[in-house]
């Protein structure tokens, strides 16, 4: 039972503050939050990029239940700094080295404002017409901005849609290529379909085939070999499928890759296309990363052989400066999604979907409800232009030739891989002599010391890298893509990689 004060405040309407919504209000807390967000801004590379708490912190900051009585905004901000932002790895520093960058702009952000602000649930045309028809269009400017074939562009027969993630875009794929199959061969025969990456492939492949019913055992994780950069071989493909066939199963769907998680590696699509085309497969091309380049003349050819898949996807929300989630995704065959992922249940018949005359983009996706995204990435290429996006994504790949030019002056390191974006995957070598009078395995110790000295250079907060394992090598991957970041950023942190390799080789020499 709760308290008289308690019960006369929940039971008498006058004791409530103003309308959650009220408009006063909102403008005012509204620009309490910019500013707070601005000064985040201001001095978020003085923060240690990696959160430096323990596991189970917060519980000790935040009281056991929700506040009976409501609180000021003021005293809210103050904690979100006291304890939210402690908890925060910084994913907007100039520092921010690690994984694929997650770069945001003021465009992004006030486009987010937008959408959240009307917050509008646009699962099909009639629930918003101007979320539903701002994506289509914003969807065939960037397909034109990447010169993808007509085939992928509304206008020629195709069309775009903005998924959440690049996991979504994959599973909704490989659904409308499953059933495109089963339609042919029917639907007893699932437990033959076999889906195809290759061992650097993102585990969201493997996540899509298992929900989209693909036997365990059909998933196949192909072969790379550095010869080849790492990148996925017609010819090693070519082996697996025709292996596959001779088992009497049945080749379902290639995820290509432009730009690999561990290294940005560039798989062959000319030549993969050819292989899938030979077996009916559905190609589709996974640019999550290295996509957002392509806008640029210069990397355009990364892509070539688009033209034969059936879909591409990248997520502007990694190296597009538009805040997640975001991923751009293309298919020339709408229908095949459509007859895949549509329901058309009584209380969302209406005459414009009737008409065929619209997008309804519930039947493009895994779920009814979805944002209105179309809005941000809207603003984001409206307010720089498409001449200022190249040149803010030139800059950042001339700041990671200048991190590679830097290994390249101390003969302690190397690059194990190209660079062909603004990743470099770099170690620390250590010779057999320097290593115990060379009695143990030199790639597993130096491994090893690599690990320590990744981990010395995350825990000081200054910097944030994480790492790979590509061919057996454990390699330090430096991704340059925040939006603050400049030039001496990069050259500071190759001082404090240096100053931490100096210290952990008199370690080990002692």
């Amino acid at each position: 039972m709760g308290s008289l004060s308690t019960d006369m405040i929940e039971n008498n309407p006058a004791a409530f503050p103003v309308n959650p919504l009220d408009p006063e209000e909102f403008r005012r807390q509204g620009h309490m939050v910019i500013d707070f967000l601005a000064d985040y801004y201001r001095e978020v590379g003085k923060y240690p990029v990696r959160s430096q708490v323990e596991p189970g912190y917060l519980h000790k900051c935040i009281p056991e239940s929700a506040p009976n009585q409501p609180e000021s905004i003021e005293t809210i901000l103050k904690d979100v700094q006291s304890h939210i932002v402690p908890g925060l790895t910084h994913w907007q520093s100039p520092n921010y080295f690690a994984y694929f960058p997650s770069s945001g702009s003021t465009a992004g952000f006030l486009g987010e404002m937008l959408s959240t602000g009307f917050n509008i649930v646009g699962f099909n045309w009639m629930s918003s017409p101007a979320a539903t028809e701002l994506e289509s269009i914003v969807m065939d400017w960037l397909g034109n901005m990447l010169k993808l074939p007509k085939s992928f562009l509304f206008s020629g027969g195709g069309g775009g849609v903005l998924q959440g993630t690049t996991c979504e875009a994959i599973l909704c794929t490989l659904t409308a290529a499953r059933d495109k199959m089963l339609h042919k061969i029917g639907r007893d025969q699932i437990g033959k379909l076999v889906v195809y990456g290759s061992d650097q492939t993102h585990c969201a492949l493997q996540k899509a085939a298992q929900i989209a019913g693909i036997h365990p055992a059909n998933f196949r994780a192909v072969q790379t070999f550095k010869f080849d950069s790492f990148g996925l071989s017609p010819v090693e493909l070519k082996k697996q499928v025709e292996a596959d066939v001779a088992a009497g199963l049945v080749p379902l769907f290639l995820c290509a890759t432009v730009g690999t998680t561990s290294s940005t590696a560039v798989d062959f699509l000319p030549g993969l296309c050819k292989v899938a085309a030979e077996y009916g497969m559905w190609v589709h091309v996974d640019a999550a990363y290295a996509g957002s380049a392509c806008i640029c003349p210069e990397f355009r050819h990364f892509i070539d052989g688009v033209e034969d898949a059936d879909s591409f996807s990248f997520n502007a929300h990694k190296w597009f400066f538009t805040t997640l989630d975001c991923c751009c995704l293309w298919v020339k065959n709408p229908n095949a999604l459509i007859q895949a992922l549509s329901t058309n249940p009584e209380y969302l018949k209406n005459k414009a979907t009737e008409s065929k005359q619209v997008v309804d983009y519930k039947d493009w996706q895994i779920a009814l409800s979805r944002r209105f995204r179309s809005l941000k990435l809207w603003l984001v290429l409206r307010s720089y232009g498409v001449a200022n996006l190249r040149n803010f994504l030139r800059s950042h790949v001339k700041m990671a030739k200048v991190f590679e030019g830097l290994i390249s002056l101390d003969a302690r390191f190397e690059v194990v891989v190209p660079r062909y974006f603004a990743t470099v995957c770099f170690r620390l070598v250590c010779s057999s002599d320097e290593i115990n009078g060379g009695n143990e395995d030199v790639n597993e110790v130096n491994n090893e010391i690599n690990k320590r000295l990744l981990e010395m250079i995350n825990a000081s907060g200054n910097i944030y890298m994480t790492h790979a394992v590509i061919g057996g090598i454990y390699v330090i991957r430096f991704a340059v893509g925040a939006t603050l970041t400049e030039e001496s950023h990069v050259r500071d942190a190759w001082k404090l990689v240096q100053h931490h390799a100096n210290l952990l080789l008199s370690k080990l020499r002692d």
